[in-house]
Parts: C-alpha cells; sequence; structure tokens
C-alpha cells in the first residue's frame, strides 16, 4: 500500500474529529451577544483542540510525504494515534462545559500525552521499516520538540489539580512550539 491512500484516510478521521468538536458548541437561541458568554470556555477549548488537530494534520502529512511503501505495523501504529485523536472532541466538550475544571484539565492533558506518545509510535514504526539512514530518521535529528513535548503534557497533568491555569498554559505552550511546521520533515526528501 501507497502512504498516499494512508494519508487519505487519516485526512478524513481527522476532519470528521474536527466537524463533531465544532458541533459540540451549540448555537444559542437568543439572538443577542450576551447570549454566546456561556459559550466562551467552550469555544476556548475548541479553539486550542482545533490547533492541536492542524498540527498533528500537517506534521503527518509532511511524515508520510517520507514513507515508500507502508506496512501493517504502520496501519496499526497510525490507527493508535488516531484512537487518541478521537477522544479531543469528548475532553474538548468536557473541560469547555466544565469551565476548565481540573479534572478535565487533567483528561485533556492525559489525551494530550497519549496522542504525542501515539504520535511518537508512529514515527519509530517508520523509521524502523525504513532504516536508521531514512529521510524521515535523518529529518527528525534530535528531535526536542518531540521529547519536550511529553514532559511538558505531564507537568500539566501534574499541575492540573493545584494549578490548572499553569496546566493549560503548558498545553498551550506545546501547541504553540509546533504551530510552525516542522522544518526539518517538510525539507526531508519524499518517499
Amino acid at each position: 500500500m501507497t502512504s498516499a491512500r494512508l494519508e487519505t484516510f487519516s485526512d478524513g478521521v481527522i476532519a470528521i474529529i474536527i466537524t463533531i468538536m465544532v458541533l459540540e458548541l451549540g448555537i444559542p437561541h437568543e439572538p443577542d451577544a450576551a447570549a454566546l458568554r456561556p459559550l466562551i470556555p467552550l469555544f476556548l477549548a475548541y479553539a486550542l483542540s482545533f490547533v492541536n488537530l492542524g498540527i498533528y494534520w500537517n506534521n503527518h502529512h509532511h511524515m508520510l510525504s517520507t514513507v515508500t511503501q507502508v506496512n501493517g505495523r504502520m496501519l496499526w501504529a497510525n490507527l493508535h494515534l488516531l484512537f487518541w485523536l478521537s477522544l479531543f472532541p469528548f475532553m474538548t466538550g468536557w473541560m469547555g462545559e466544565n469551565d476548565f475544571a481540573s479534572a478535565p484539565v487533567a483528561g485533556y492533558g492525559i489525551v494530550s500525552l497519549m496522542a504525542a506518545i501515539a504520535y511518537y509510535i508512529l514515527q519509530r514504526t517508520i523509521i524502523g521499516a525504513q532504516g536508521a539512514d531514512s529521510p524521515l530518521a535523518a529529518a527528525l535529528g534530535r528531535d526536542l520538540k518531540g521529547k519536550a513535548s511529553p514532559l511538558l503534557y505531564a507537568s500539566g497533568i501534574a499541575l492540573s489539580y493545584p494549578v490548572r491555569w499553569v496546566a493549560l498554559a503548558l498545553y498551550v505552550v506545546v501547541a504553540l512550539m509546533w504551530l510552525i511546521p516542522d522544518r526539518r520533515i517538510e525539507a526531508a526528501p519524499a518517499g
């Protein structure tokens, strides 16, 4: 199987995840701007999740552009990533509907951490199949952002009960780190 088919499937799943998230925002039944005020926490949670999913979609695209042939392990590793990404609508809704309470903030961090780990597993699976001298391996190098992200998510989870706003700030920091596409992979030779 080519990576194009895997990428197309993943694109569709991520598009559905984003669609589900936006449908959770709900439409106010009053015609004035004050009716939007209760939606602010949910919208902020949605914006963070939208950015996170966009980052995964973008970097996933660039990563798969380095793949020549897809094997069964890659398929399962990709499904593992999509599983964790599919939980973002639930966690986004839970966090936004409860004004960023500690338990939902911790839960959001857990899903974010697990998605980061799943992405790492997919990277390692691709490198394992293509070799240590593959374009992806060469592009990743030391991968400081990839190593820092799980540490920041874990710190956010630990801080979500004593200082949930610091936990949320850490989640935003991770998103800001990845907002610019990974140029190393973007510049890697296509598979």
